[in-house]
């Protein structure tokens, strides 16, 4: 996998974001960012919040959050009812990615082989961890780091596994 990069963020409408809380009393949205696209919080964009559609009125980051204005919230008790709900935003509007960077929903139903050309299975899951995502195939879990992820293409990875991987503890 050697430069390319792997970014956090399918469907219709994928996650940018989660309400923590209120802040102010203008009913700005405190949102814990899962995304690495600031523009998807630009003014005039469209997202989704709790299943409601909205258009940012504005934005501004405080403390590694963005303090997020829609139309329709207006109050501290409206962005307060909003908490924990996840703020979404269209797929089609994914903003263009570099030639290497892929993004990790993008793997997910992706064959994967070993380097010595080994079929493993196909991504079933991805965690996402504070410190690097994971792929799940089947019982395997494949940290999303240079060091396993070798390449990544069209239709497959290539991953490195090092002793120890395939071993499942025993029950009992």
């Amino acid at each position: 996998m050697e430069g390319v990069t792997l970014n956090a963020v399918a469907e219709e409408h994928v996650r940018i974001g989660q309400v923590v809380g209120a802040f102010g009393l203008r009913g700005e949205m405190k949102v814990e960012p899962s995304t690495e696209f600031a523009e998807r919080f630009e003014k005039g964009r469209h997202v989704r919040v709790g299943g409601d559609d909205f258009v940012i009125r504005g934005s501004r980051w405080h403390q590694g959050r963005v303090l997020l204005m829609v139309d329709g919230v207006a109050n501290v008790d409206a962005a307060k009812a909003r908490q924990w709900q996840y703020v979404e935003a269209l797929a089609s509007e994914r903003p263009e990615l570099d030639e290497d960077t892929v993004l990790l929903e993008d793997l997910l139903g992706r064959e994967v082989r070993t380097e010595e050309g080994e079929l493993l299975g196909r991504v079933d899951e991805i965690l996402e961890n504070p410190a690097h995502a994971v792929l799940v195939v089947g019982e395997l879990m494949i940290p999303a780091v240079e060091a396993f992820v070798r390449d990544v293409s069209a239709d497959r990875i290539l991953v490195r596994l090092i002793p120890g991987m395939r071993d499942v503890p025993a029950e009992g």
